[in-house]
């Protein structure tokens, strides 16, 4: 197989892609983002649940050679709505930045599938996940958003006793887990974007810098 050629996007080119793909499919910016509603409406994108996917390949779900289809776990699907909507995120990913990629790849089964990963060299795959995983992030908790809710899940914390700089491991643990709900994400994703932005722990009011 030939090489693939990875496109290489810098933190602040996926920033500038999921901004863009906000405005033009979800401009009102709602949160949650309905991201289910964007991949099968807007992308005209199939999504089909498949029993035994992650326990059989390790994956939660994998985008079609040709790029109308979206494979999810059925149990993914079915039982963990913040994976589920993850999932989709992170292959739309892969449709917005790596078309051209996918165009160049030759599978139909999930068998042919694994087989075609297998062949790219571990650092272009790396790129290749590495950049739709971060999209994902960016488009399901968008940075402006994520701002405005952070300070009102610091205010119900506070409110609940849970005082941000005196108990700081277990404020942020309260504060991720409520955004986590707000998002319709994983903790992780929460925790991860909060690293990124460089935007914990919130700075006390009337301060700058």
């Amino acid at each position: 197989m030939a090489d693939i050629q990875i496109a290489w996007f810098s933190d602040k080119d996926l920033r500038e892609q999921a901004e863009a793909f906000l405005t033009k499919y979800h401009p009102t910016r709602t949160i949650p983002v309905p991201i289910e509603e964007i991949v099968e409406f807007q992308f005209g994108i199939d999504i089909v649940p498949l029993p035994g996917l992650q326990k059989a390949f390790e994956v939660d779900g994998f985008i079609s050679h040709d790029l109308t289809t979206i494979t999810v776990d059925e149990f993914v699907y079915q039982n963990r709505e913040n994976r589920y909507r993850f999932t989709l995120a992170h292959e739309l990913g892969h449709v917005v930045l790596h078309r051209q990629v996918f165009e160049q790849l030759d599978f139909q089964t999930i068998e042919d599938w694994k087989r075609c990963v297998c062949s790219i060299d571990a650092r272009s795959y790396g790129s290749l996940e590495y950049q739709a995983y971060s999209f994902a992030g960016l488009v399901l908790v968008p940075r402006d958003e994520l701002d405005e809710r952070l300070r009102a899940a610091v205010v119900r914390a506070a409110e609940s006793g849970v005082a941000l700089h005196e108990m700081a491991d277990v404020a942020r643990e309260y504060v991720e887990q409520w955004l986590a709900k707000d998002f319709v994400v994983s903790t992780e994703v929460i925790h991860k974007r909060l690293d990124k932005e460089n935007i914990w722990p919130p700075r006390r009011p009337g301060t700058t810098g």
